[in-house]
């Protein structure tokens, strides 16, 4: 029996055994990494240089970028480092650390993506009150309450999960600290108040999805009215990306943490944490660009004018 008091780091979960095996996987994260990092840091600098593009909508294109470029930071390149020097350690402040900032930033990108759904409805539903309804100070304020929102889930996740007594262990069966791989280490029945927090966190979310689906209803009605096909394509396509980002993101999330126990394997696990803690920071700059000629402008521009 381990008490939480005489823990000093965890061990993580190798993504192999062989050392060749650990080494393809350090260039493979290091590749997706640097493809996460150019991607959001292009369109952070592009949006940020470019004047046409200081608008609402690349606003919080720039504030979502900016959590994705977080969120892979928080996990990846501790598990580059792991891989190439062939270790699983991590400190019980780093593990506290890796929680409280990952949460910090899937809560904030989900209440971001609330925020850019209300930016797509105003846009498309009441286009005369855009200007009104998202003055420069209104979006300052949308984007820091989705950030400072994030930092609260984080303080009250990262809180209640690492005052639970750990009799356990102390080997965490995923590649970064995860909480409910670390619940699992938790005494029996002493995991109850961060369950308590679970449950305020999936209402919340339950609500912020509930504003997306209804948002996106009055969108559809708006578009369908628009009597011309070229109106109609061009405005929906504004939202096209917004909607992939937001299904790509809720598709994965649900099927990591509502898949059922029967499904669930250590393999599965790792595949599915990947899947969600990786792939969407690296497809959202595609995403957003492939469809966006204005970004896709800006982003050559930049690129041109810095070779």
């Amino acid at each position: 029996m381990t008490n939480d008091s005489s823990i000093t780091q965890f061990l993580l979960l190798a993504f192999a055994d062989t050392r060749e095996l650990q080494l393809l996987h350090f260039w493979l994260l290091l590749v997706i990494y640097l493809a996460a990092v150019l991607g959001n840091g292009l369109i952070i600098t592009a949006i940020a240089c470019d004047h046409h593009l200081h608008t609402p909508m690349y606003f919080f294109l720039l504030n979502l970028s900016l959590i994705d470029l977080g969120s892979t930071s928080t996990t990846l390149p501790n598990a580059i480092t792991n891989s190439l020097w062939n270790t699983r350690a991590i400190s019980y402040w780093g593990c506290a650390a890796q929680v409280f900032l990952f949460v910090f930033f899937i809560s904030s990108e989900f209440y971001l993506l609330t925020v850019m759904a209300y930016d797509r409805y105003i846009a498309i539903c009441k286009p005369l009150h855009y200007g009104t309804l998202l003055g420069s100070r209104a979006c300052v304020h949308m984007a820091a309450a989705a950030w400072g929102s994030g930092i609260l889930d984080a303080v009250l996740h990262t809180a209640s999960t690492f005052s639970v007594p750990l009799c356990q262990g102390n080997s965490v069966e995923q590649f970064f600290c995860e909480i409910p791989q670390l619940l699992k280490l938790a005494c029996s029945e002493s995991y109850l108040r961060e369950l308590g927090v679970l449950v305020l966190s999936a209402c919340l979310s339950f609500g912020c999805f509930v504003f997306i689906v209804l948002s996106y209803v009055q969108i559809f009605k708006a578009v369908m009215s628009i009597p011309s096909q070229h109106g109609r394509c061009k405005a929906f396509s504004t939202c096209l990306p917004h909607l992939a980002v937001v299904s790509l993101f809720m598709s994965i999330g649900t099927f990591a943490y509502l898949k059922t126990p029967s499904v669930s394997s250590p393999s599965l696990d790792l595949v599915v944490a990947v899947l969600y803690s990786v792939v969407p920071p690296v497809m959202n700059p595609l995403i957003y660009s492939m469809r966006n000629q204005e970004l896709k402008d800006a982003v050559w521009k930049l690129m041109v004018g810095y070779f």
